[in-house]
Order: structure tokens, then sequence, then C-alpha cells
């Protein structure tokens, strides 16, 4: 995976792919807080790359986050190589930086959280992958500021005791 990209100002979205629908959520960096956008509900490929346009658009991120799925031990399935292609799709059409957040069973943690909140079964499903992409992106800004923590951390001069 790339090295993670240190944050500065400006805005990201992120995404949950899927093959018949994809999540999607925007951030700011400073802020380090996600939120659930919207879902683009198409299976074909030209819809797709237009719903993303006209976010991008709309947003002017300063990056994209896909969610990168792996199975519970941490290993590549199926769905990671073709989020990996959809990542690079989004790096060649539209020419941002594009980032990976490792995820796992972000769409069941996305629907527990809809069914905890009060929310039934038709109207979670009309919410759950724009706040997986959500949960994507809050776990990337979370994974970033701890990793700049221990950098800074491990850059600071260490106090010496010296005897006498």
């Amino acid at each position: 995976m790339p090295e993670i990209i240190k944050p500065h100002s400006g805005t990201l979205l992120a995404f949950d792919f899927g093959e018949k629908r994809i999540g999607v959520a925007v951030g700011e960096w400073l802020l380090g807080q996600a939120h659930p956008l919207t879902t683009i509900r198409s299976e074909a490929n030209a819809e797709r790359f237009a719903a993303i346009a006209a976010l991008i658009s709309e947003w002017q991120p300063v990056s994209l986050v896909v969610g990168l799925p792996v199975a519970l031990d941490g290993t590549a399935h199926a769905m990671t190589a073709r989020s990996i292609r959809f990542a690079n799709q989004l790096r060649g059409r539209f020419g941002l930086g594009v980032e990976y957040a490792e995820e796992r069973l972000t769409s069941v943690e996305a629907g527990e959280r809809l069914r905890e909140s009060g929310h039934n079964a038709m109207r979670a499903k009309e919410h759950l992958d724009a706040l997986a992409a959500q949960i994507i992106l809050q776990c990337f800004f979370e994974r970033t500021a701890e990793r700049i923590s221990l950098d800074s951390t491990d850059k600071q001069p260490h106090a010496t005791h010296q005897t006498a």
C-alpha cells in the first residue's frame, strides 16, 4: 500500500466500491470528520464516472480515498483487486491522488449503526453504502493522525540521562 499522505487543508471524497453501488463520503482534513454523502446506484461505468465527475466538480477534493476490502485475516480477495482497479481508474480519469484505507466489514458495521439509530430495514439499505464510505474515511483520518503522532514522537530528541 502507498505511504499515507500528510494532512493539509482541503476536502476529501471517499468511496466504498461495490459492483452494484458505490457509497460516497466527504470530509475535511483540518476537522478530521467524515460525513456520508450519497450512493451511486449504477452498474454502468459511464454513469458511475459521470456521477463521480459531478461530485468532484462540486466538492473540489484535494484527494480521494478508496476502501480496500480485505479478508478478516488481512489477505486480499476478489473485491480487493476490483477496488484497486477502481482506484486506478479514479487516478487516471481525474488526476487526483488516491489513497487506500484498509477495510473489513464496514457494511456490516454501517448496518448495525443504522439499526441502532432506529432506521427500518428499507430505509437503512438506502443509506448503507454512504455510511460505509463515512466509516472508511473516518478510519483513514484516525489512522493518519496516529501515524503523524508516531512520526512526530520518533523525531523528537530523546532525553539522555548522564550519571556523574
